[in-house]
């Protein structure tokens, strides 16, 4: 009889699968990786990958979810601060903009944007994901202008805006890293939310 697995374990090997991917796809990317490397990287068999993921596609999905994860739990984190709500958007923008330090996570955003193209599952998480994020955005943003804190703008439209910048400077970053820099990028749009906020 085969030994079971505690839970603990499961959670903690499929983890080091996920980490190892993560460090493969900073050196190829994943679309370039192979099952065979993540799992060299990960000092386990091709057998226990699978049995952790059916394919590379649902290894691709997973590293979506928790990119998304983190994200999500900066956003939670600021939503129950008791700050203003443009303090609230300039700490998010520059949380996502400081994601962009991690080439990881550059080359798998930029790989994923790739397979929307074609993998209809991976449209639609990324879909959800964007929308819960632009709805929350929206709500800040239409709190900062009701609060007099910005100039009166289309919240929806500013909040994607928002998003779009960090998802379109981590394609630019993917296929040009010595394109700009992610400190003056910063800078640049801490400059544009001052302005927003009537701050000459």
């Amino acid at each position: 009889m085969v030994p079971r697995i505690s839970l603990s374990a499961r959670t903690e090997r499929r983890q080091q699968i996920l980490d190892a991917a993560w460090r493969c796809a900073s050196h190829k990317g994943f679309r370039a990786m192979s099952v065979d490397e993540i799992c060299a990287e990960a000092g386990m068999s091709k057998g226990a990958f699978y049995g952790y993921f059916e394919s590379k596609q649902a290894l691709l999905l997973a590293l979506l979810a928790e990119d998304a994860e983190t994200l999500d739990r900066i956003v939670e984190r600021l939503e129950a601060e008791s700050v203003r709500s443009v303090d609230r958007l300039r700490r998010f923008v520059r949380a996502m903009l400081e994601r962009g330090d991690d080439p990881a996570r550059v080359q798998v955003r930029a790989d994923l944007w790739a397979e929307m193209l074609t993998d209809r599952a991976v449209r639609e998480r990324f879909t959800a994901t964007v929308r819960h994020r632009r709805t929350v955005l929206r709500a800040w943003i239409e709190r900062a202008i009701a609060d007099g804190e910005v100039v009166d703008i289309p919240a929806n439209a500013f909040a994607a805006v928002l998003l779009a910048l960090g998802d379109g400077l981590g394609l630019h970053a993917g296929l040009d890293p010595t394109g700009f820099r992610w400190a003056n990028i910063r800078k640049a749009v801490g400059t544009m939310l001052e302005r927003l906020a009537g701050h000459d």
